[in-house]
Order: C-alpha cells, then sequence, then structure tokens
C-alpha cells in the first residue's frame, strides 16, 4: 500500500496545474533552455521528492531551480546547490555518492528524503505565498507516508515556516508566536521529531560564506544524533 501512495504521490506532483504563473514560468524556461544546456530535454513540470522513504531524516528546501531540477526531474539535481548538499551528504554517509546530475546518474540516498516547500520553479527563486499553499498539500502527504521521521531540517526560512505550519497542520502544538528561524535553530515538533533550521544551501550563501561546508557539516551532525535519540 506505501509503494502505491508514493508512486501516486511523485505521478500527482508531475501533473499538478495548481499555479497558472509557475507552470507558464516553467515551460518558458524550458523551451528556452541556457546555452550550456540546449541539447538537454528539460523537464519543465512539478518535481516530486527523492531518497530513502524510511528516512529519520527530512530535508524540505525552497523551490526546484530554473536550470537545475526543472531541468533534470529530481530535487537538487544539476545546479551548484545540489552540488554542495549532496557532497556534504556524502560526507555523512547519507549519500552514495558526492555529486547529482541527472536522474539516471546513480544516486542513493541513505536514510534521508528530500523535498521542497514548492514543487515548480519559481521566477528570482520567490513563489508566492498563495503557490506555497497550494503545495502544502504534498508535504502533508509526505509526512504521512515518511512514518519513521525523526528530523525534519528546513533550509531557510519559507522552508522553516513552511515546516511549522505543516506540523501544526498534522496535529502539533505550535506556539504563537513560532519559533524563529536561524542556521542551527531547533525546536521540538513532537516528542520524537525535532525541526532543525539551516540556511539554505544556494550560492548566495555559499559563495559568500554565509553557509560554509563546516556550518553545514555542523547542522548535519546534529540532526544525526537527534534521529539516533
Amino acid at each position: 500500500m506505501s509503494q502505491r501512495a508514493w508512486k501516486q504521490l511523485h505521478l500527482d506532483v508531475a501533473e499538478c496545474q495548481r499555479c497558472e504563473r509557475l507552470r507558464t514560468y516553467c515551460a518558458d524556461v524550458a523551451r528556452e533552455k541556457r546555452r550550456a544546456f540546449n541539447t538537454w530535454d528539460y523537464w519543465g513540470k512539478p518535481v516530486a521528492g527523492f531518497g530513502d522513504e524510511r528516512a529519520r531524516i527530512w530535508i524540505i528546501g525552497l523551490a526546484p531551480a530554473a536550470h537545475g531540477a526543472n531541468r533534470t526531474g529530481r530535487v537538487f539535481t544539476g545546479d551548484r546547490s545540489g552540488d554542495f548538499l549532496f557532497a556534504a551528504l556524502h560526507r555523512v554517509g547519507m549519500a552514495n555518492q558526492p555529486g547529482s546530475q541527472s536522474r539516471d546518474d546513480g544516486l542513493a540516498l541513505q536514510d534521508c528524503y528530500i523535498s521542497a516547500t514548492a514543487r515548480c520553479a519559481p521566477p528570482a527563486n520567490k513563489p508566492s505565498p498563495d503557490e506555497v499553499a497550494n503545495c502544502a498539500e504534498f508535504l502533508d502527504r509526505e509526512w504521512q507516508l515518511l512514518k519513521a521521521k525523526r528530523v525534519i531540517l528546513a533550509l531557510g526560512k519559507i522552508a522553516w515556516d513552511a515546516s511549522l505550519a505543516l506540523a501544526r497542520r498534522n496535529g502539533c502544538i505550535i506556539p504563537r508566536p513560532a519559533p524563529a528561524f536561524g542556521h542551527a535553530a531547533r525546536f521540538m515538533l513532537t516528542p520524537r521529531v525535532q525541526l532543525v533550521g539551516s540556511y539554505h544551501v544556494s550560492q548566495q550563501n555559499t559563495f559568500t560564506g554565509k553557509l560554509t561546508p563546516e556550518m553545514f557539516d555542523g547542522v548535519l551532525g546534529q540532526c544525526l544524533r537527534a534521529a539516533q535519540r
């Protein structure tokens, strides 16, 4: 039953047409392409989550990149953010290889599942609140399916806020004002599930040194320890 539910979720994500602005933008990017990728057949559709369906650690990002996941069809695949993320996951043993370039590159995750707050690439990497709300159902379904989850790692404030809203929709008591986002911030959503924050693995953060490999390794170590309790 679980495998059928996962398959149906991935199909429903790929077929979603709820946000006209995002669907138009993704289709335009897929048609026009970037010169470096002019031989690619862009995915150009909403992007489902990826990873170990029995994971204890669930990473929630912002949205697919226009020429990353929107091109390759897999989260954090084919861009610099993914290079940073998967290299870090490889260092701690949660990825079998340090990079991710395409859906058929052999990447496999162990004890980690990755999805996003919004499933379509948004202009300027900024989905609107309505667009985030339209994708909330997919996070809700992942919450129900990821039965072994112990840690949610939110990459950036939008993902942090979406994770708190997700937990509230699924019966968790979230105080008001809500816990503030910060790098390495922590909050217990339930006695078994902890929310952890990290600066996003975007080029803007990693190229400027706002987020370094050492900082992200520290957060991943925090997640691993929490998952083992």
